[in-house]
């Protein structure tokens, strides 16, 4: 039996490409208002989602206030401004829990940092979730690691190495993990899938895997990723494309979302081969094997200039003088994004706190090696 087909547990359940998880990712398109949150979920269980997935932010904990402007679909917005307004009380999400799972429905919420892992965490989540770029914070794997619980590792904008590195975090507390293959895009060119990583990784690593889906098509990277052996496949979800949440424009309204689901549930009960063969009929064999790819780990020509930005790395909280010892207080693991310079990387943080800046360090900027 491979890691393919030994599937992940949760619980009492074990999804595998037999049987799929799969995954309404609401993210923060319900404004807060408990509503709406309830009307997302609804509109989620009956388009045939078996999870709902929130997520826990807080500004601080993400980016520095100097970050900037970033473009997406919706235009270009101020995010740090942005993330603060997509702040939660806790309270929210112990009353979306018990109403998920009320629903009969699994509960999945995304930290992304120390405080807001601790907040997940004390609602007793039955799971929990790495974003991408969070892959390479080593606090937070480390925190999330002594819950003790499964967990979902996504792994866009990274590298086999960078994999290896957060499995080397998350494996000695001898924890359920299924990497989530992705592609951090927003939307995800479908012809950048390269969905044998998924084999790939299932070999390398010797876990079950899934799909953390970012592209605007229903049907072609879920379907195809079954194929491949996905047991878990995570798709952004609204109620319609013209809402105000920041993922909205690239998540899939209802009846898109059903039409994924029923693609799903029809591959779960074929068998690979026949499935990519009816599908490249159906698509064109062109598509599909530029969708299927190479199966080597790679990062996307669409995620190439986020490598090191959308990641973690370590920055300077305020204005660091020339020749003053660096402390605790001064630093922290932050998304650098596109107007700032990237830092070392978050398992440096040690061997710089308590050395003397050699340059003076704006606030927000990366620390890089020459800096100190």
């Amino acid at each position: 039996m491979n890691s393919i087909d030994k599937g992940f547990t949760i619980g009492d359940t074990t999804y595998t490409a037999r049987q799929v998880l799969i995954i309404a990712e609401l993210g923060t398109s319900h404004a807060a208002d408990p509503v709406k949150a309830r009307e997302l979920i609804h509109a989620a269980e009956e388009a045939g989602a078996d999870c709902i997935k929130f997520q826990m932010v807080y500004a601080d904990e993400i980016l520095h206030p100097h970050t900037g402007e970033v473009h997406l679909p919706g235009g270009a917005i101020k995010l740090y401004e942005r993330f603060k307004r997509l702040e939660v009380d806790p309270r929210f999400f112990q009353e979306m829990k018990a109403y998920v799972e009320s629903r009969g429905l699994l509960f999945l919420c995304t930290p992304f940092g120390l405080r807001s892992a601790r907040d997940v965490h004390a609602l007793q989540p039955q799971v929990l979730k790495i974003a991408s770029p969070e892959l390479n914070y080593t606090k937070l794997l480390r925190e999330i690691a002594s819950y003790q619980k499964p967990v979902f590792l996504s792994t866009g904008v990274s590298t086999l190495g960078d994999i290896e590195e957060a499995l080397g975090i998350l494996r000695p507390a001898h924890i359920p993990v299924c990497l989530l293959h992705c592609v951090t895009a927003y939307p995800a060119p479908v012809t950048e899938y390269n969905l044998r990583i998924l084999r790939s990784l299932a070999s390398v690593f010797g876990l079950p895997v899934g799909l953390s889906d970012h592209s605007l098509d229903p049907e072609l990277v879920p379907f195809l990723g079954v194929a491949l052996g996905a047991g878990a496949i995570e798709k952004h979800f609204c109620l319609s494309r013209k809402d105000t949440g920041l993922d909205d424009p690239i998540a899939l309204p209802p009846a898109d979302f059903e039409r994924m689901v029923r693609a799903i549930r029809k591959a779960s009960t074929m068998e690979p081969a026949a499935l990519i063969e009816a599908f490249s009929q159906e698509r064109g064999d062109s598509l599909v094997q530029a969708v299927l790819g190479d199966g080597i780990k790679r990062l996307a020509p669409s995620e190439e200039a986020s490598y090191e930005r959308t990641n973690r790395s370590l920055h300077a909280l305020r204005d660091i003088q020339e020749g003053e010892l660096i402390s605790a207080e001064a630093v922290a693991a932050l998304r650098t994004e596109k107007r700032l310079r990237p830092g070392l990387p978050p398992s440096w943080e040690s061997r710089i706190l308590g050395r003397k800046a050699r340059t003076f360090i704006p606030a927000g900027e990366g620390i890089r090696f020459e800096d100190i």
